[in-house]
């Protein structure tokens, strides 16, 4: 047996490709179903199954059309009820594959539909797919479909890993969700492990009863990204799987055209937006999770060009919206420089030019997530989450003074910078440094 894992960063999540004897299982899929067509044909195996875990809150899947691409058989869990061709799968009825056996186990909690499968190779269990429930040193949380739901599911999520981790000690386990990803309910470690390993160090775990469990398990949840509730609707009734990345350059005389219903996202490095930017252009530097932030911070699905560097990977901007359901990028913009038009600009300024304003007295805004802020924050510094200054402009602040903003690296600081400079206010913004680096400056 060999399982290959094909990241998505950007979302913290794996993909897992599986193959025995001649036969492969592909478990929870994103949009972009090239990055495992490869995979498969690279191993010579022929798909059996695709096997989703639940209807995903982070990214639309593309196990409909990666099922019918390579005539494998599409797996949902029975209570899914997706408006497409699927065999559902019930708690413990197994799936004969061949080479192989998957088991299906309920595990409701992340979703109430939720499933794990489990793999047995003659007979014998070797690996369990967990998706949203248990994870590496974590588990999936249970609030994505809204607060209302979450003791109940939570409750459900208690009985859900405790049944996973009564599997034998040497089955390896592989969650779809892991560090990085909104769906956990706190830091996940590494990717994969072992029954055996979560028993003796997840926390999870270790909880002495339900309600303990679930009062963890529903405090201090961070933030996750709006274009969430979109996902589970469109994974419902199904999406095409997308196939081409490519989107054609435009110039000044065409983005004109398009009007004001336009977004102009700008991905290039902070150093480069901030000494020239087209007026009213949104900060999104261009990584691994510019799809997560331009979802959180944009309407669902709104048009978009691009703004990006010629030596930047657009195709890889377009894959990463493309996941998230943002089909309408109109074109993309890569000689900026060239343009005959007036830009704006604001300044990024150093740690120590910070801690210096700080000292004196400066206006500070963080923009940190709130757990990040309970860790300690900057005297008089005025609070807004980056997603919530997309939605309203935060209260007490003089649009008479400079605005300092800093968050951790100087990313959402950015983000945060560019939409209030939108609003008239001079910002200066603390690139690559953060509120802890000068809180430590400020009390040596």
């Amino acid at each position: 047996m060999n399982i290959e894992i094909v990241r998505t960063e950007g979302l913290g999540d794996s993909t897992y490709v599986l193959t025995h004897d001649g036969s492969a299982v592909v478990v929870d899929p994103q949009r972009d179903i090239d990055r495992f067509e490869r995979v498969l044909n690279d191993s010579g195996a022929a798909l059996r199954f695709v096997l989703e875990t639940h209807l995903h809150n982070d990214y639309i899947s593309g196990g409909q059309d990666l099922a019918s691409s390579l005539d494998g058989e599409l797996i949902l869990p029975a209570g899914a009820a997706p408006a497409f061709r699927h065999r559902p799968a019930f708690h413990n009825e197994d799936l004969d594959g061949g080479s192989l056996t998957v088991r299906p186990i309920h595990t409701p909690g992340h979703t109430p539909e939720h499933m794990s499968y489990l793999v047995l190779i003659e007979g014998a269990p070797v690996a369990v797919f967990t998706g949203g429930s248990l994870l590496v040193g974590s588990a999936g949380r249970s609030d994505l479909l809204g607060f209302e739901r979450a003791d109940t599911l939570a409750r459900l999520q208690y009985r859900s890993v405790n049944r996973i981790a009564a599997l034998d000690a040497n089955v390896g386990l592989y969650p779809t969700h892991g560090a990085g990803s909104f769906c956990t309910t706190s830091g996940a470690r590494s990717l994969t492990s072992t029954i055996g390993e979560e028993k003796a160090t997840n926390p999870v775990l270790a909880y002495p009863d339900e309600d303990a469990f679930v009062e963890g398990q529903l405090s201090g949840l961070v933030p996750y990204p709006s274009y969430y509730e979109y996902m589970g609707p469109a994974n419902v009734a199904g999406r095409k799987a997308t196939r081409s990345f490519t989107v054609a350059t435009i110039a000044s005389e065409e983005l004109a055209a398009m009007g004001s219903e336009v977004f102009v996202v700008d991905a290039r490095p902070k150093w480069d937006f901030a000494a020239g930017h087209l007026p009213g252009s949104l900060a999104v530097e261009m990584r691994n999770d510019f799809g997560t932030w331009v979802g959180w911070v944009l309407p669902f699905n709104a048009p978009v060009v691009l703004i990006m560097n010629p030596d930047q990977d657009t195709e890889e901007a377009v894959r990463q919206l493309s996941r998230i359901g943002f089909d309408d990028i109109r074109g993309v913009i890569i000689d900026l420089e060239a343009w005959d038009t007036e830009l704006s600009h604001y300044t990024l300024v150093s740690r120590s030019q910070f801690v210096s304003a700080v000292a004196d007295g400066a206006q500070t805004l963080d923009v940190r997530a709130p757990n990040e802020r309970e860790t300690g924050y900057l005297a008089d510094s005025t609070y807004s989450y980056v997603p919530d200054i997309a939605e309203e402009t935060p209260g007490g602040l003089d649009l008479d003074r400079p605005l300092w903003i800093a968050c951790e690296t100087g990313y959402r600081a950015n983000i945060a910078a560019n939409i209030l400079e939108t609003d008239g206010y001079d910002v200066h913004v603390l690139a690559g440094a953060g509120v802890t680096d000068v809180l430590a400056d400020l009390s040596n």
